[in-house]
């Protein structure tokens, strides 16, 4: 995953706030780092992030702090390694789309999944305020099942 810049610097060296495409870019890049932090000031505070129907977390949260607790705390207490992996971006200006591939390990059953995914991201001013979630939810709830 190289080539990544920082969220938490959401400015390229000249003061010119980064391309929506490359902000979203370095979302994943916080994310596999850990930076949580990072991910959430990509966040409009009126954000709308829907997890799939069929997924876990189903739903939509609204605002970084439901997006947190509901949805990123639980991947980090429920799964094992959970990653979320890039492969392609496909830049429309204010929407960005992100295909890629999920893994982890269940922790409750110690099954372990890869299913390829799709995020539509909608951004505005510099911050998202629209994620929405694609991905073959009987490959995750495979892992879920005993």
């Amino acid at each position: 995953m190289s080539g990544f810049i920082s969220v938490s610097n959401l400015y390229n060296t000249k003061g010119t706030p980064l391309s929506n495409l490359n902000s979203v870019k370095a979302v994943y890049q916080a994310f596999a780092e850990g930076d949580i932090p990072s991910v959430l000031g990509f966040l409009s505070r009126d954000i709308d992030w829907t997890e799939a129907e069929g997924f876990p977390y189903a739903g939509t949260y609204h605002g970084p702090n439901a997006v947190l607790t509901e949805v990123f705390m639980r991947l980090g207490s429920e799964w094992e390694g959970f990653a979320a992996v890039p492969d392609e971006f496909i830049d429309g200006g204010d929407t960005v789309v992100t295909l890629g591939k999920y893994s982890g390990k269940y922790k409750a059953t110690g099954k372990s999944f890869q299913a390829n995914f799709a995020h539509v991201w909608k951004v505005q001013d510099g911050k998202a305020i629209r994620f929405i979630q694609y991905v073959d939810t009987l490959l995750v709830h495979r892992a879920l099942q005993a």
